[in-house]
């Protein structure tokens, strides 16, 4: 670090919520700089879907920065030499309840652009889909691959960008302009930091009134035994007990009781598909959601066999194997962002509903703009 290196905001985190916070700075016209303790992104940023989602957000704000930073990332994406694999979403509804919940759904603002297909419609795109009684098609998402996307990003904001990154380097104590660090300090009028699920580190009192709980999640990757070509990415009956734009619909409450019937250990256990296609053809498929105070650090096989039972009642995919399993861990609370002004020209920023990817960039250019007031 070179002590006279001044910069206009530093940001704290190289997971997605950071990365975003330097790009929107940037776009203002701000001089950034970028510091993360591990050598490279390795949290909740990488360890998911790669799935920018607009349809299922909660109703109103959270879904507004969901288009919003969909249209970011479609703007940013090629520029960044990043791959959008596929695009949309088609959610297979198998029970009435589940049909009548999309209905609902699709007479709300948030259904604009999107429609009901019949089976045979969504095979026509779709052959793996499984049985159903129709299909709620989304034009809105898009796909990344997270572990190659958020590393493509940081070298573009370095490269074409001029953002600053000290990797490696662990910041001790803010209060601004001095940023003191493992390497040395830093100089800057603003910061933000962006600490994923890291809640202890930096101005713990402060991000201890957000009420957050830890969330482990389990995913897998799974190879088809014969090529398969998903149209898009894949959600189920139990996805609409749990994204909140389904979920807090009147009409839910119906499907939730069928399926606490019918699926009562997935529930418990939060499980509910997603399945998305890597250019390899490969599939990334998920999640489950266990809570608690801290990470849970041992997965379960169990809760995997749920998982592919969930993949396989609605993907036709006989002989598939797994290749590769992890778990993630993102800090979750009952408001699905969180935001404070933790010291002069200090703002802390979480995304606690597990929605980074899909609601980055809208969330991060309201953390500068709260940055720059303050």
């Amino acid at each position: 670090m070179s002590a006279d290196k001044h910069y206009d905001l530093v940001v704290v985190g190289a997971g997605i919520i950071g990365l975003a916070s330097a790009y929107a700075a940037r776009q203002a016209g701000l001089r950034v700089a970028v510091v993360e303790r591990h050598a490279s992104c390795i949290g909740a940023s990488v360890r998911n879907f790669g799935f920018v989602t607009v349809t299922g957000q909660r109703r109103g704000e959270h879904w507004a920065r969901a288009l919003r930073t969909r249209n970011v990332w479609e703007q940013v994406a090629p520029q960044a030499g990043i791959q959008v694999v596929h695009q949309g979403l088609y959610v297979l509804a198998q029970r009435p309840e589940a049909m009548t919940v999309l209905d609902a759904f699709l007479n709300t603002e948030m259904g604009e652009g999107c429609r009901m297909l019949s089976m045979a419609e969504a095979r026509q795109d779709f052959p793996a889909l499984g049985d159903g009684l129709g299909v709620l098609y989304s034009p809105h998402e898009r796909r990344v691959e997270s572990r190659n996307a958020i590393p493509q990003l940081s070298r573009w904001l370095e490269q074409a960008q001029g953002v600053d990154f000290y990797w490696s380097t662990t910041v001790h104590g803010i209060a601004t302009p001095a940023i003191h660090t493992s390497r040395g300090t830093l100089r800057a009028e603003r910061c933000i930091v962006c600490p994923g699920h890291e809640l202890n580190t930096l101005f713990p009192e402060v991000i201890a009134q957000a009420g957050i709980r830890m969330c482990t999640l389990q995913m897998l990757r799974v190879q088809p035994a014969q090529p398969v070509k998903l149209a898009g990415s894949v959600m189920s009956d139990l996805s609409l007990v749990r994204y909140e734009g389904y979920a807090d619909l009147p009409e839910s409450a119906p499907l939730r009781a069928v399926l606490e019937r019918e699926q009562a250990e997935f529930l418990e256990q939060g499980i509910h598909l997603i399945a998305v296609q890597s250019a390899d053809g490969s599939l990334v498929v998920g999640d489950s959601h266990v809570y608690g105070h801290s990470e849970a650090p041992f997965a379960s096989e169990h809760t995997d066999a749920l998982i592919l039972q969930e993949m396989h009642r609605v993907l036709d995919l006989p002989g598939a194997t797994v290749s590769e399993r992890w778990t993630g861990t993102y800090a979750s609370a009952a408001d699905v962002v969180y935001k404070a002004q933790a010291a002069p020209g200090v703002v802390v920023g979480i995304v606690t509903g597990g929605t980074g990817a899909s609601t980055s960039f809208a969330f991060a250019e309201e953390l500068v703009e709260m940055a720059l007031r303050g």
